[in-house]
């Protein structure tokens, strides 16, 4: 499983300011991964979070660039690719993952990458973080933005 060996991120982000942007595509994975975000943010005390909806994990990186630069102290960006028969696959996940990355390092506003990139529905409905599933990549990247935001205070 992926998630071996995973710390476990109890961060107090009281006062920051959090977007949360996601994808529209394979709706029961995506309410699964928006509830367990919801969860971590109240867990982690950021009380102040939006929520936006894009079409397609492909429209994530302009999403989270803009609310970098509207000035949000941490994003969290969620979707669900999953592999075709196709190398859009291929495509779309480099272009999610270099887009993302990018916002994150140009605007110095952390990224939590919950974007699943799986073989078949059955690995992303284990990592949305539903009854069942072993994983909950939702909260695991508001967890992560969080904490993330809260060590470069101390730069």
């Amino acid at each position: 499983m992926s998630g071996a060996g995973a710390p476990t991120i109890r961060t107090d982000g009281t006062g920051l300011r959090a977007a949360l942007v996601a994808a529209s595509w394979h709706t029961q994975v995506m309410d699964g991964l928006i509830a367990g975000a919801r969860r971590a943010f109240a867990e982690c005390n950021v009380t102040d979070v939006v929520e936006v909806r894009v079409p397609g994990s492909m429209e994530l990186p302009v999403a989270a660039a803009t609310a970098a630069y509207q000035g949000y102290d941490v994003i969290v960006a969620l979707g669900v690719v999953i592999r075709g028969g196709t190398p859009h696959f291929d495509y779309v996940c480099q272009g999610v993952t270099q887009g993302l990355t990018d916002v994150s390092v140009r605007s110095r506003v952390p990224v939590g990458f919950g974007v699943l990139t799986t073989d078949d529905e059955a690995q992303a409905l284990d990592r949305a973080g539903l009854p069942g599933s072993s994983e909950d990549k939702g909260a695991e990247a508001v967890e992560a933005a969080v904490a993330t935001a809260v060590a470069l205070r101390a730069l």
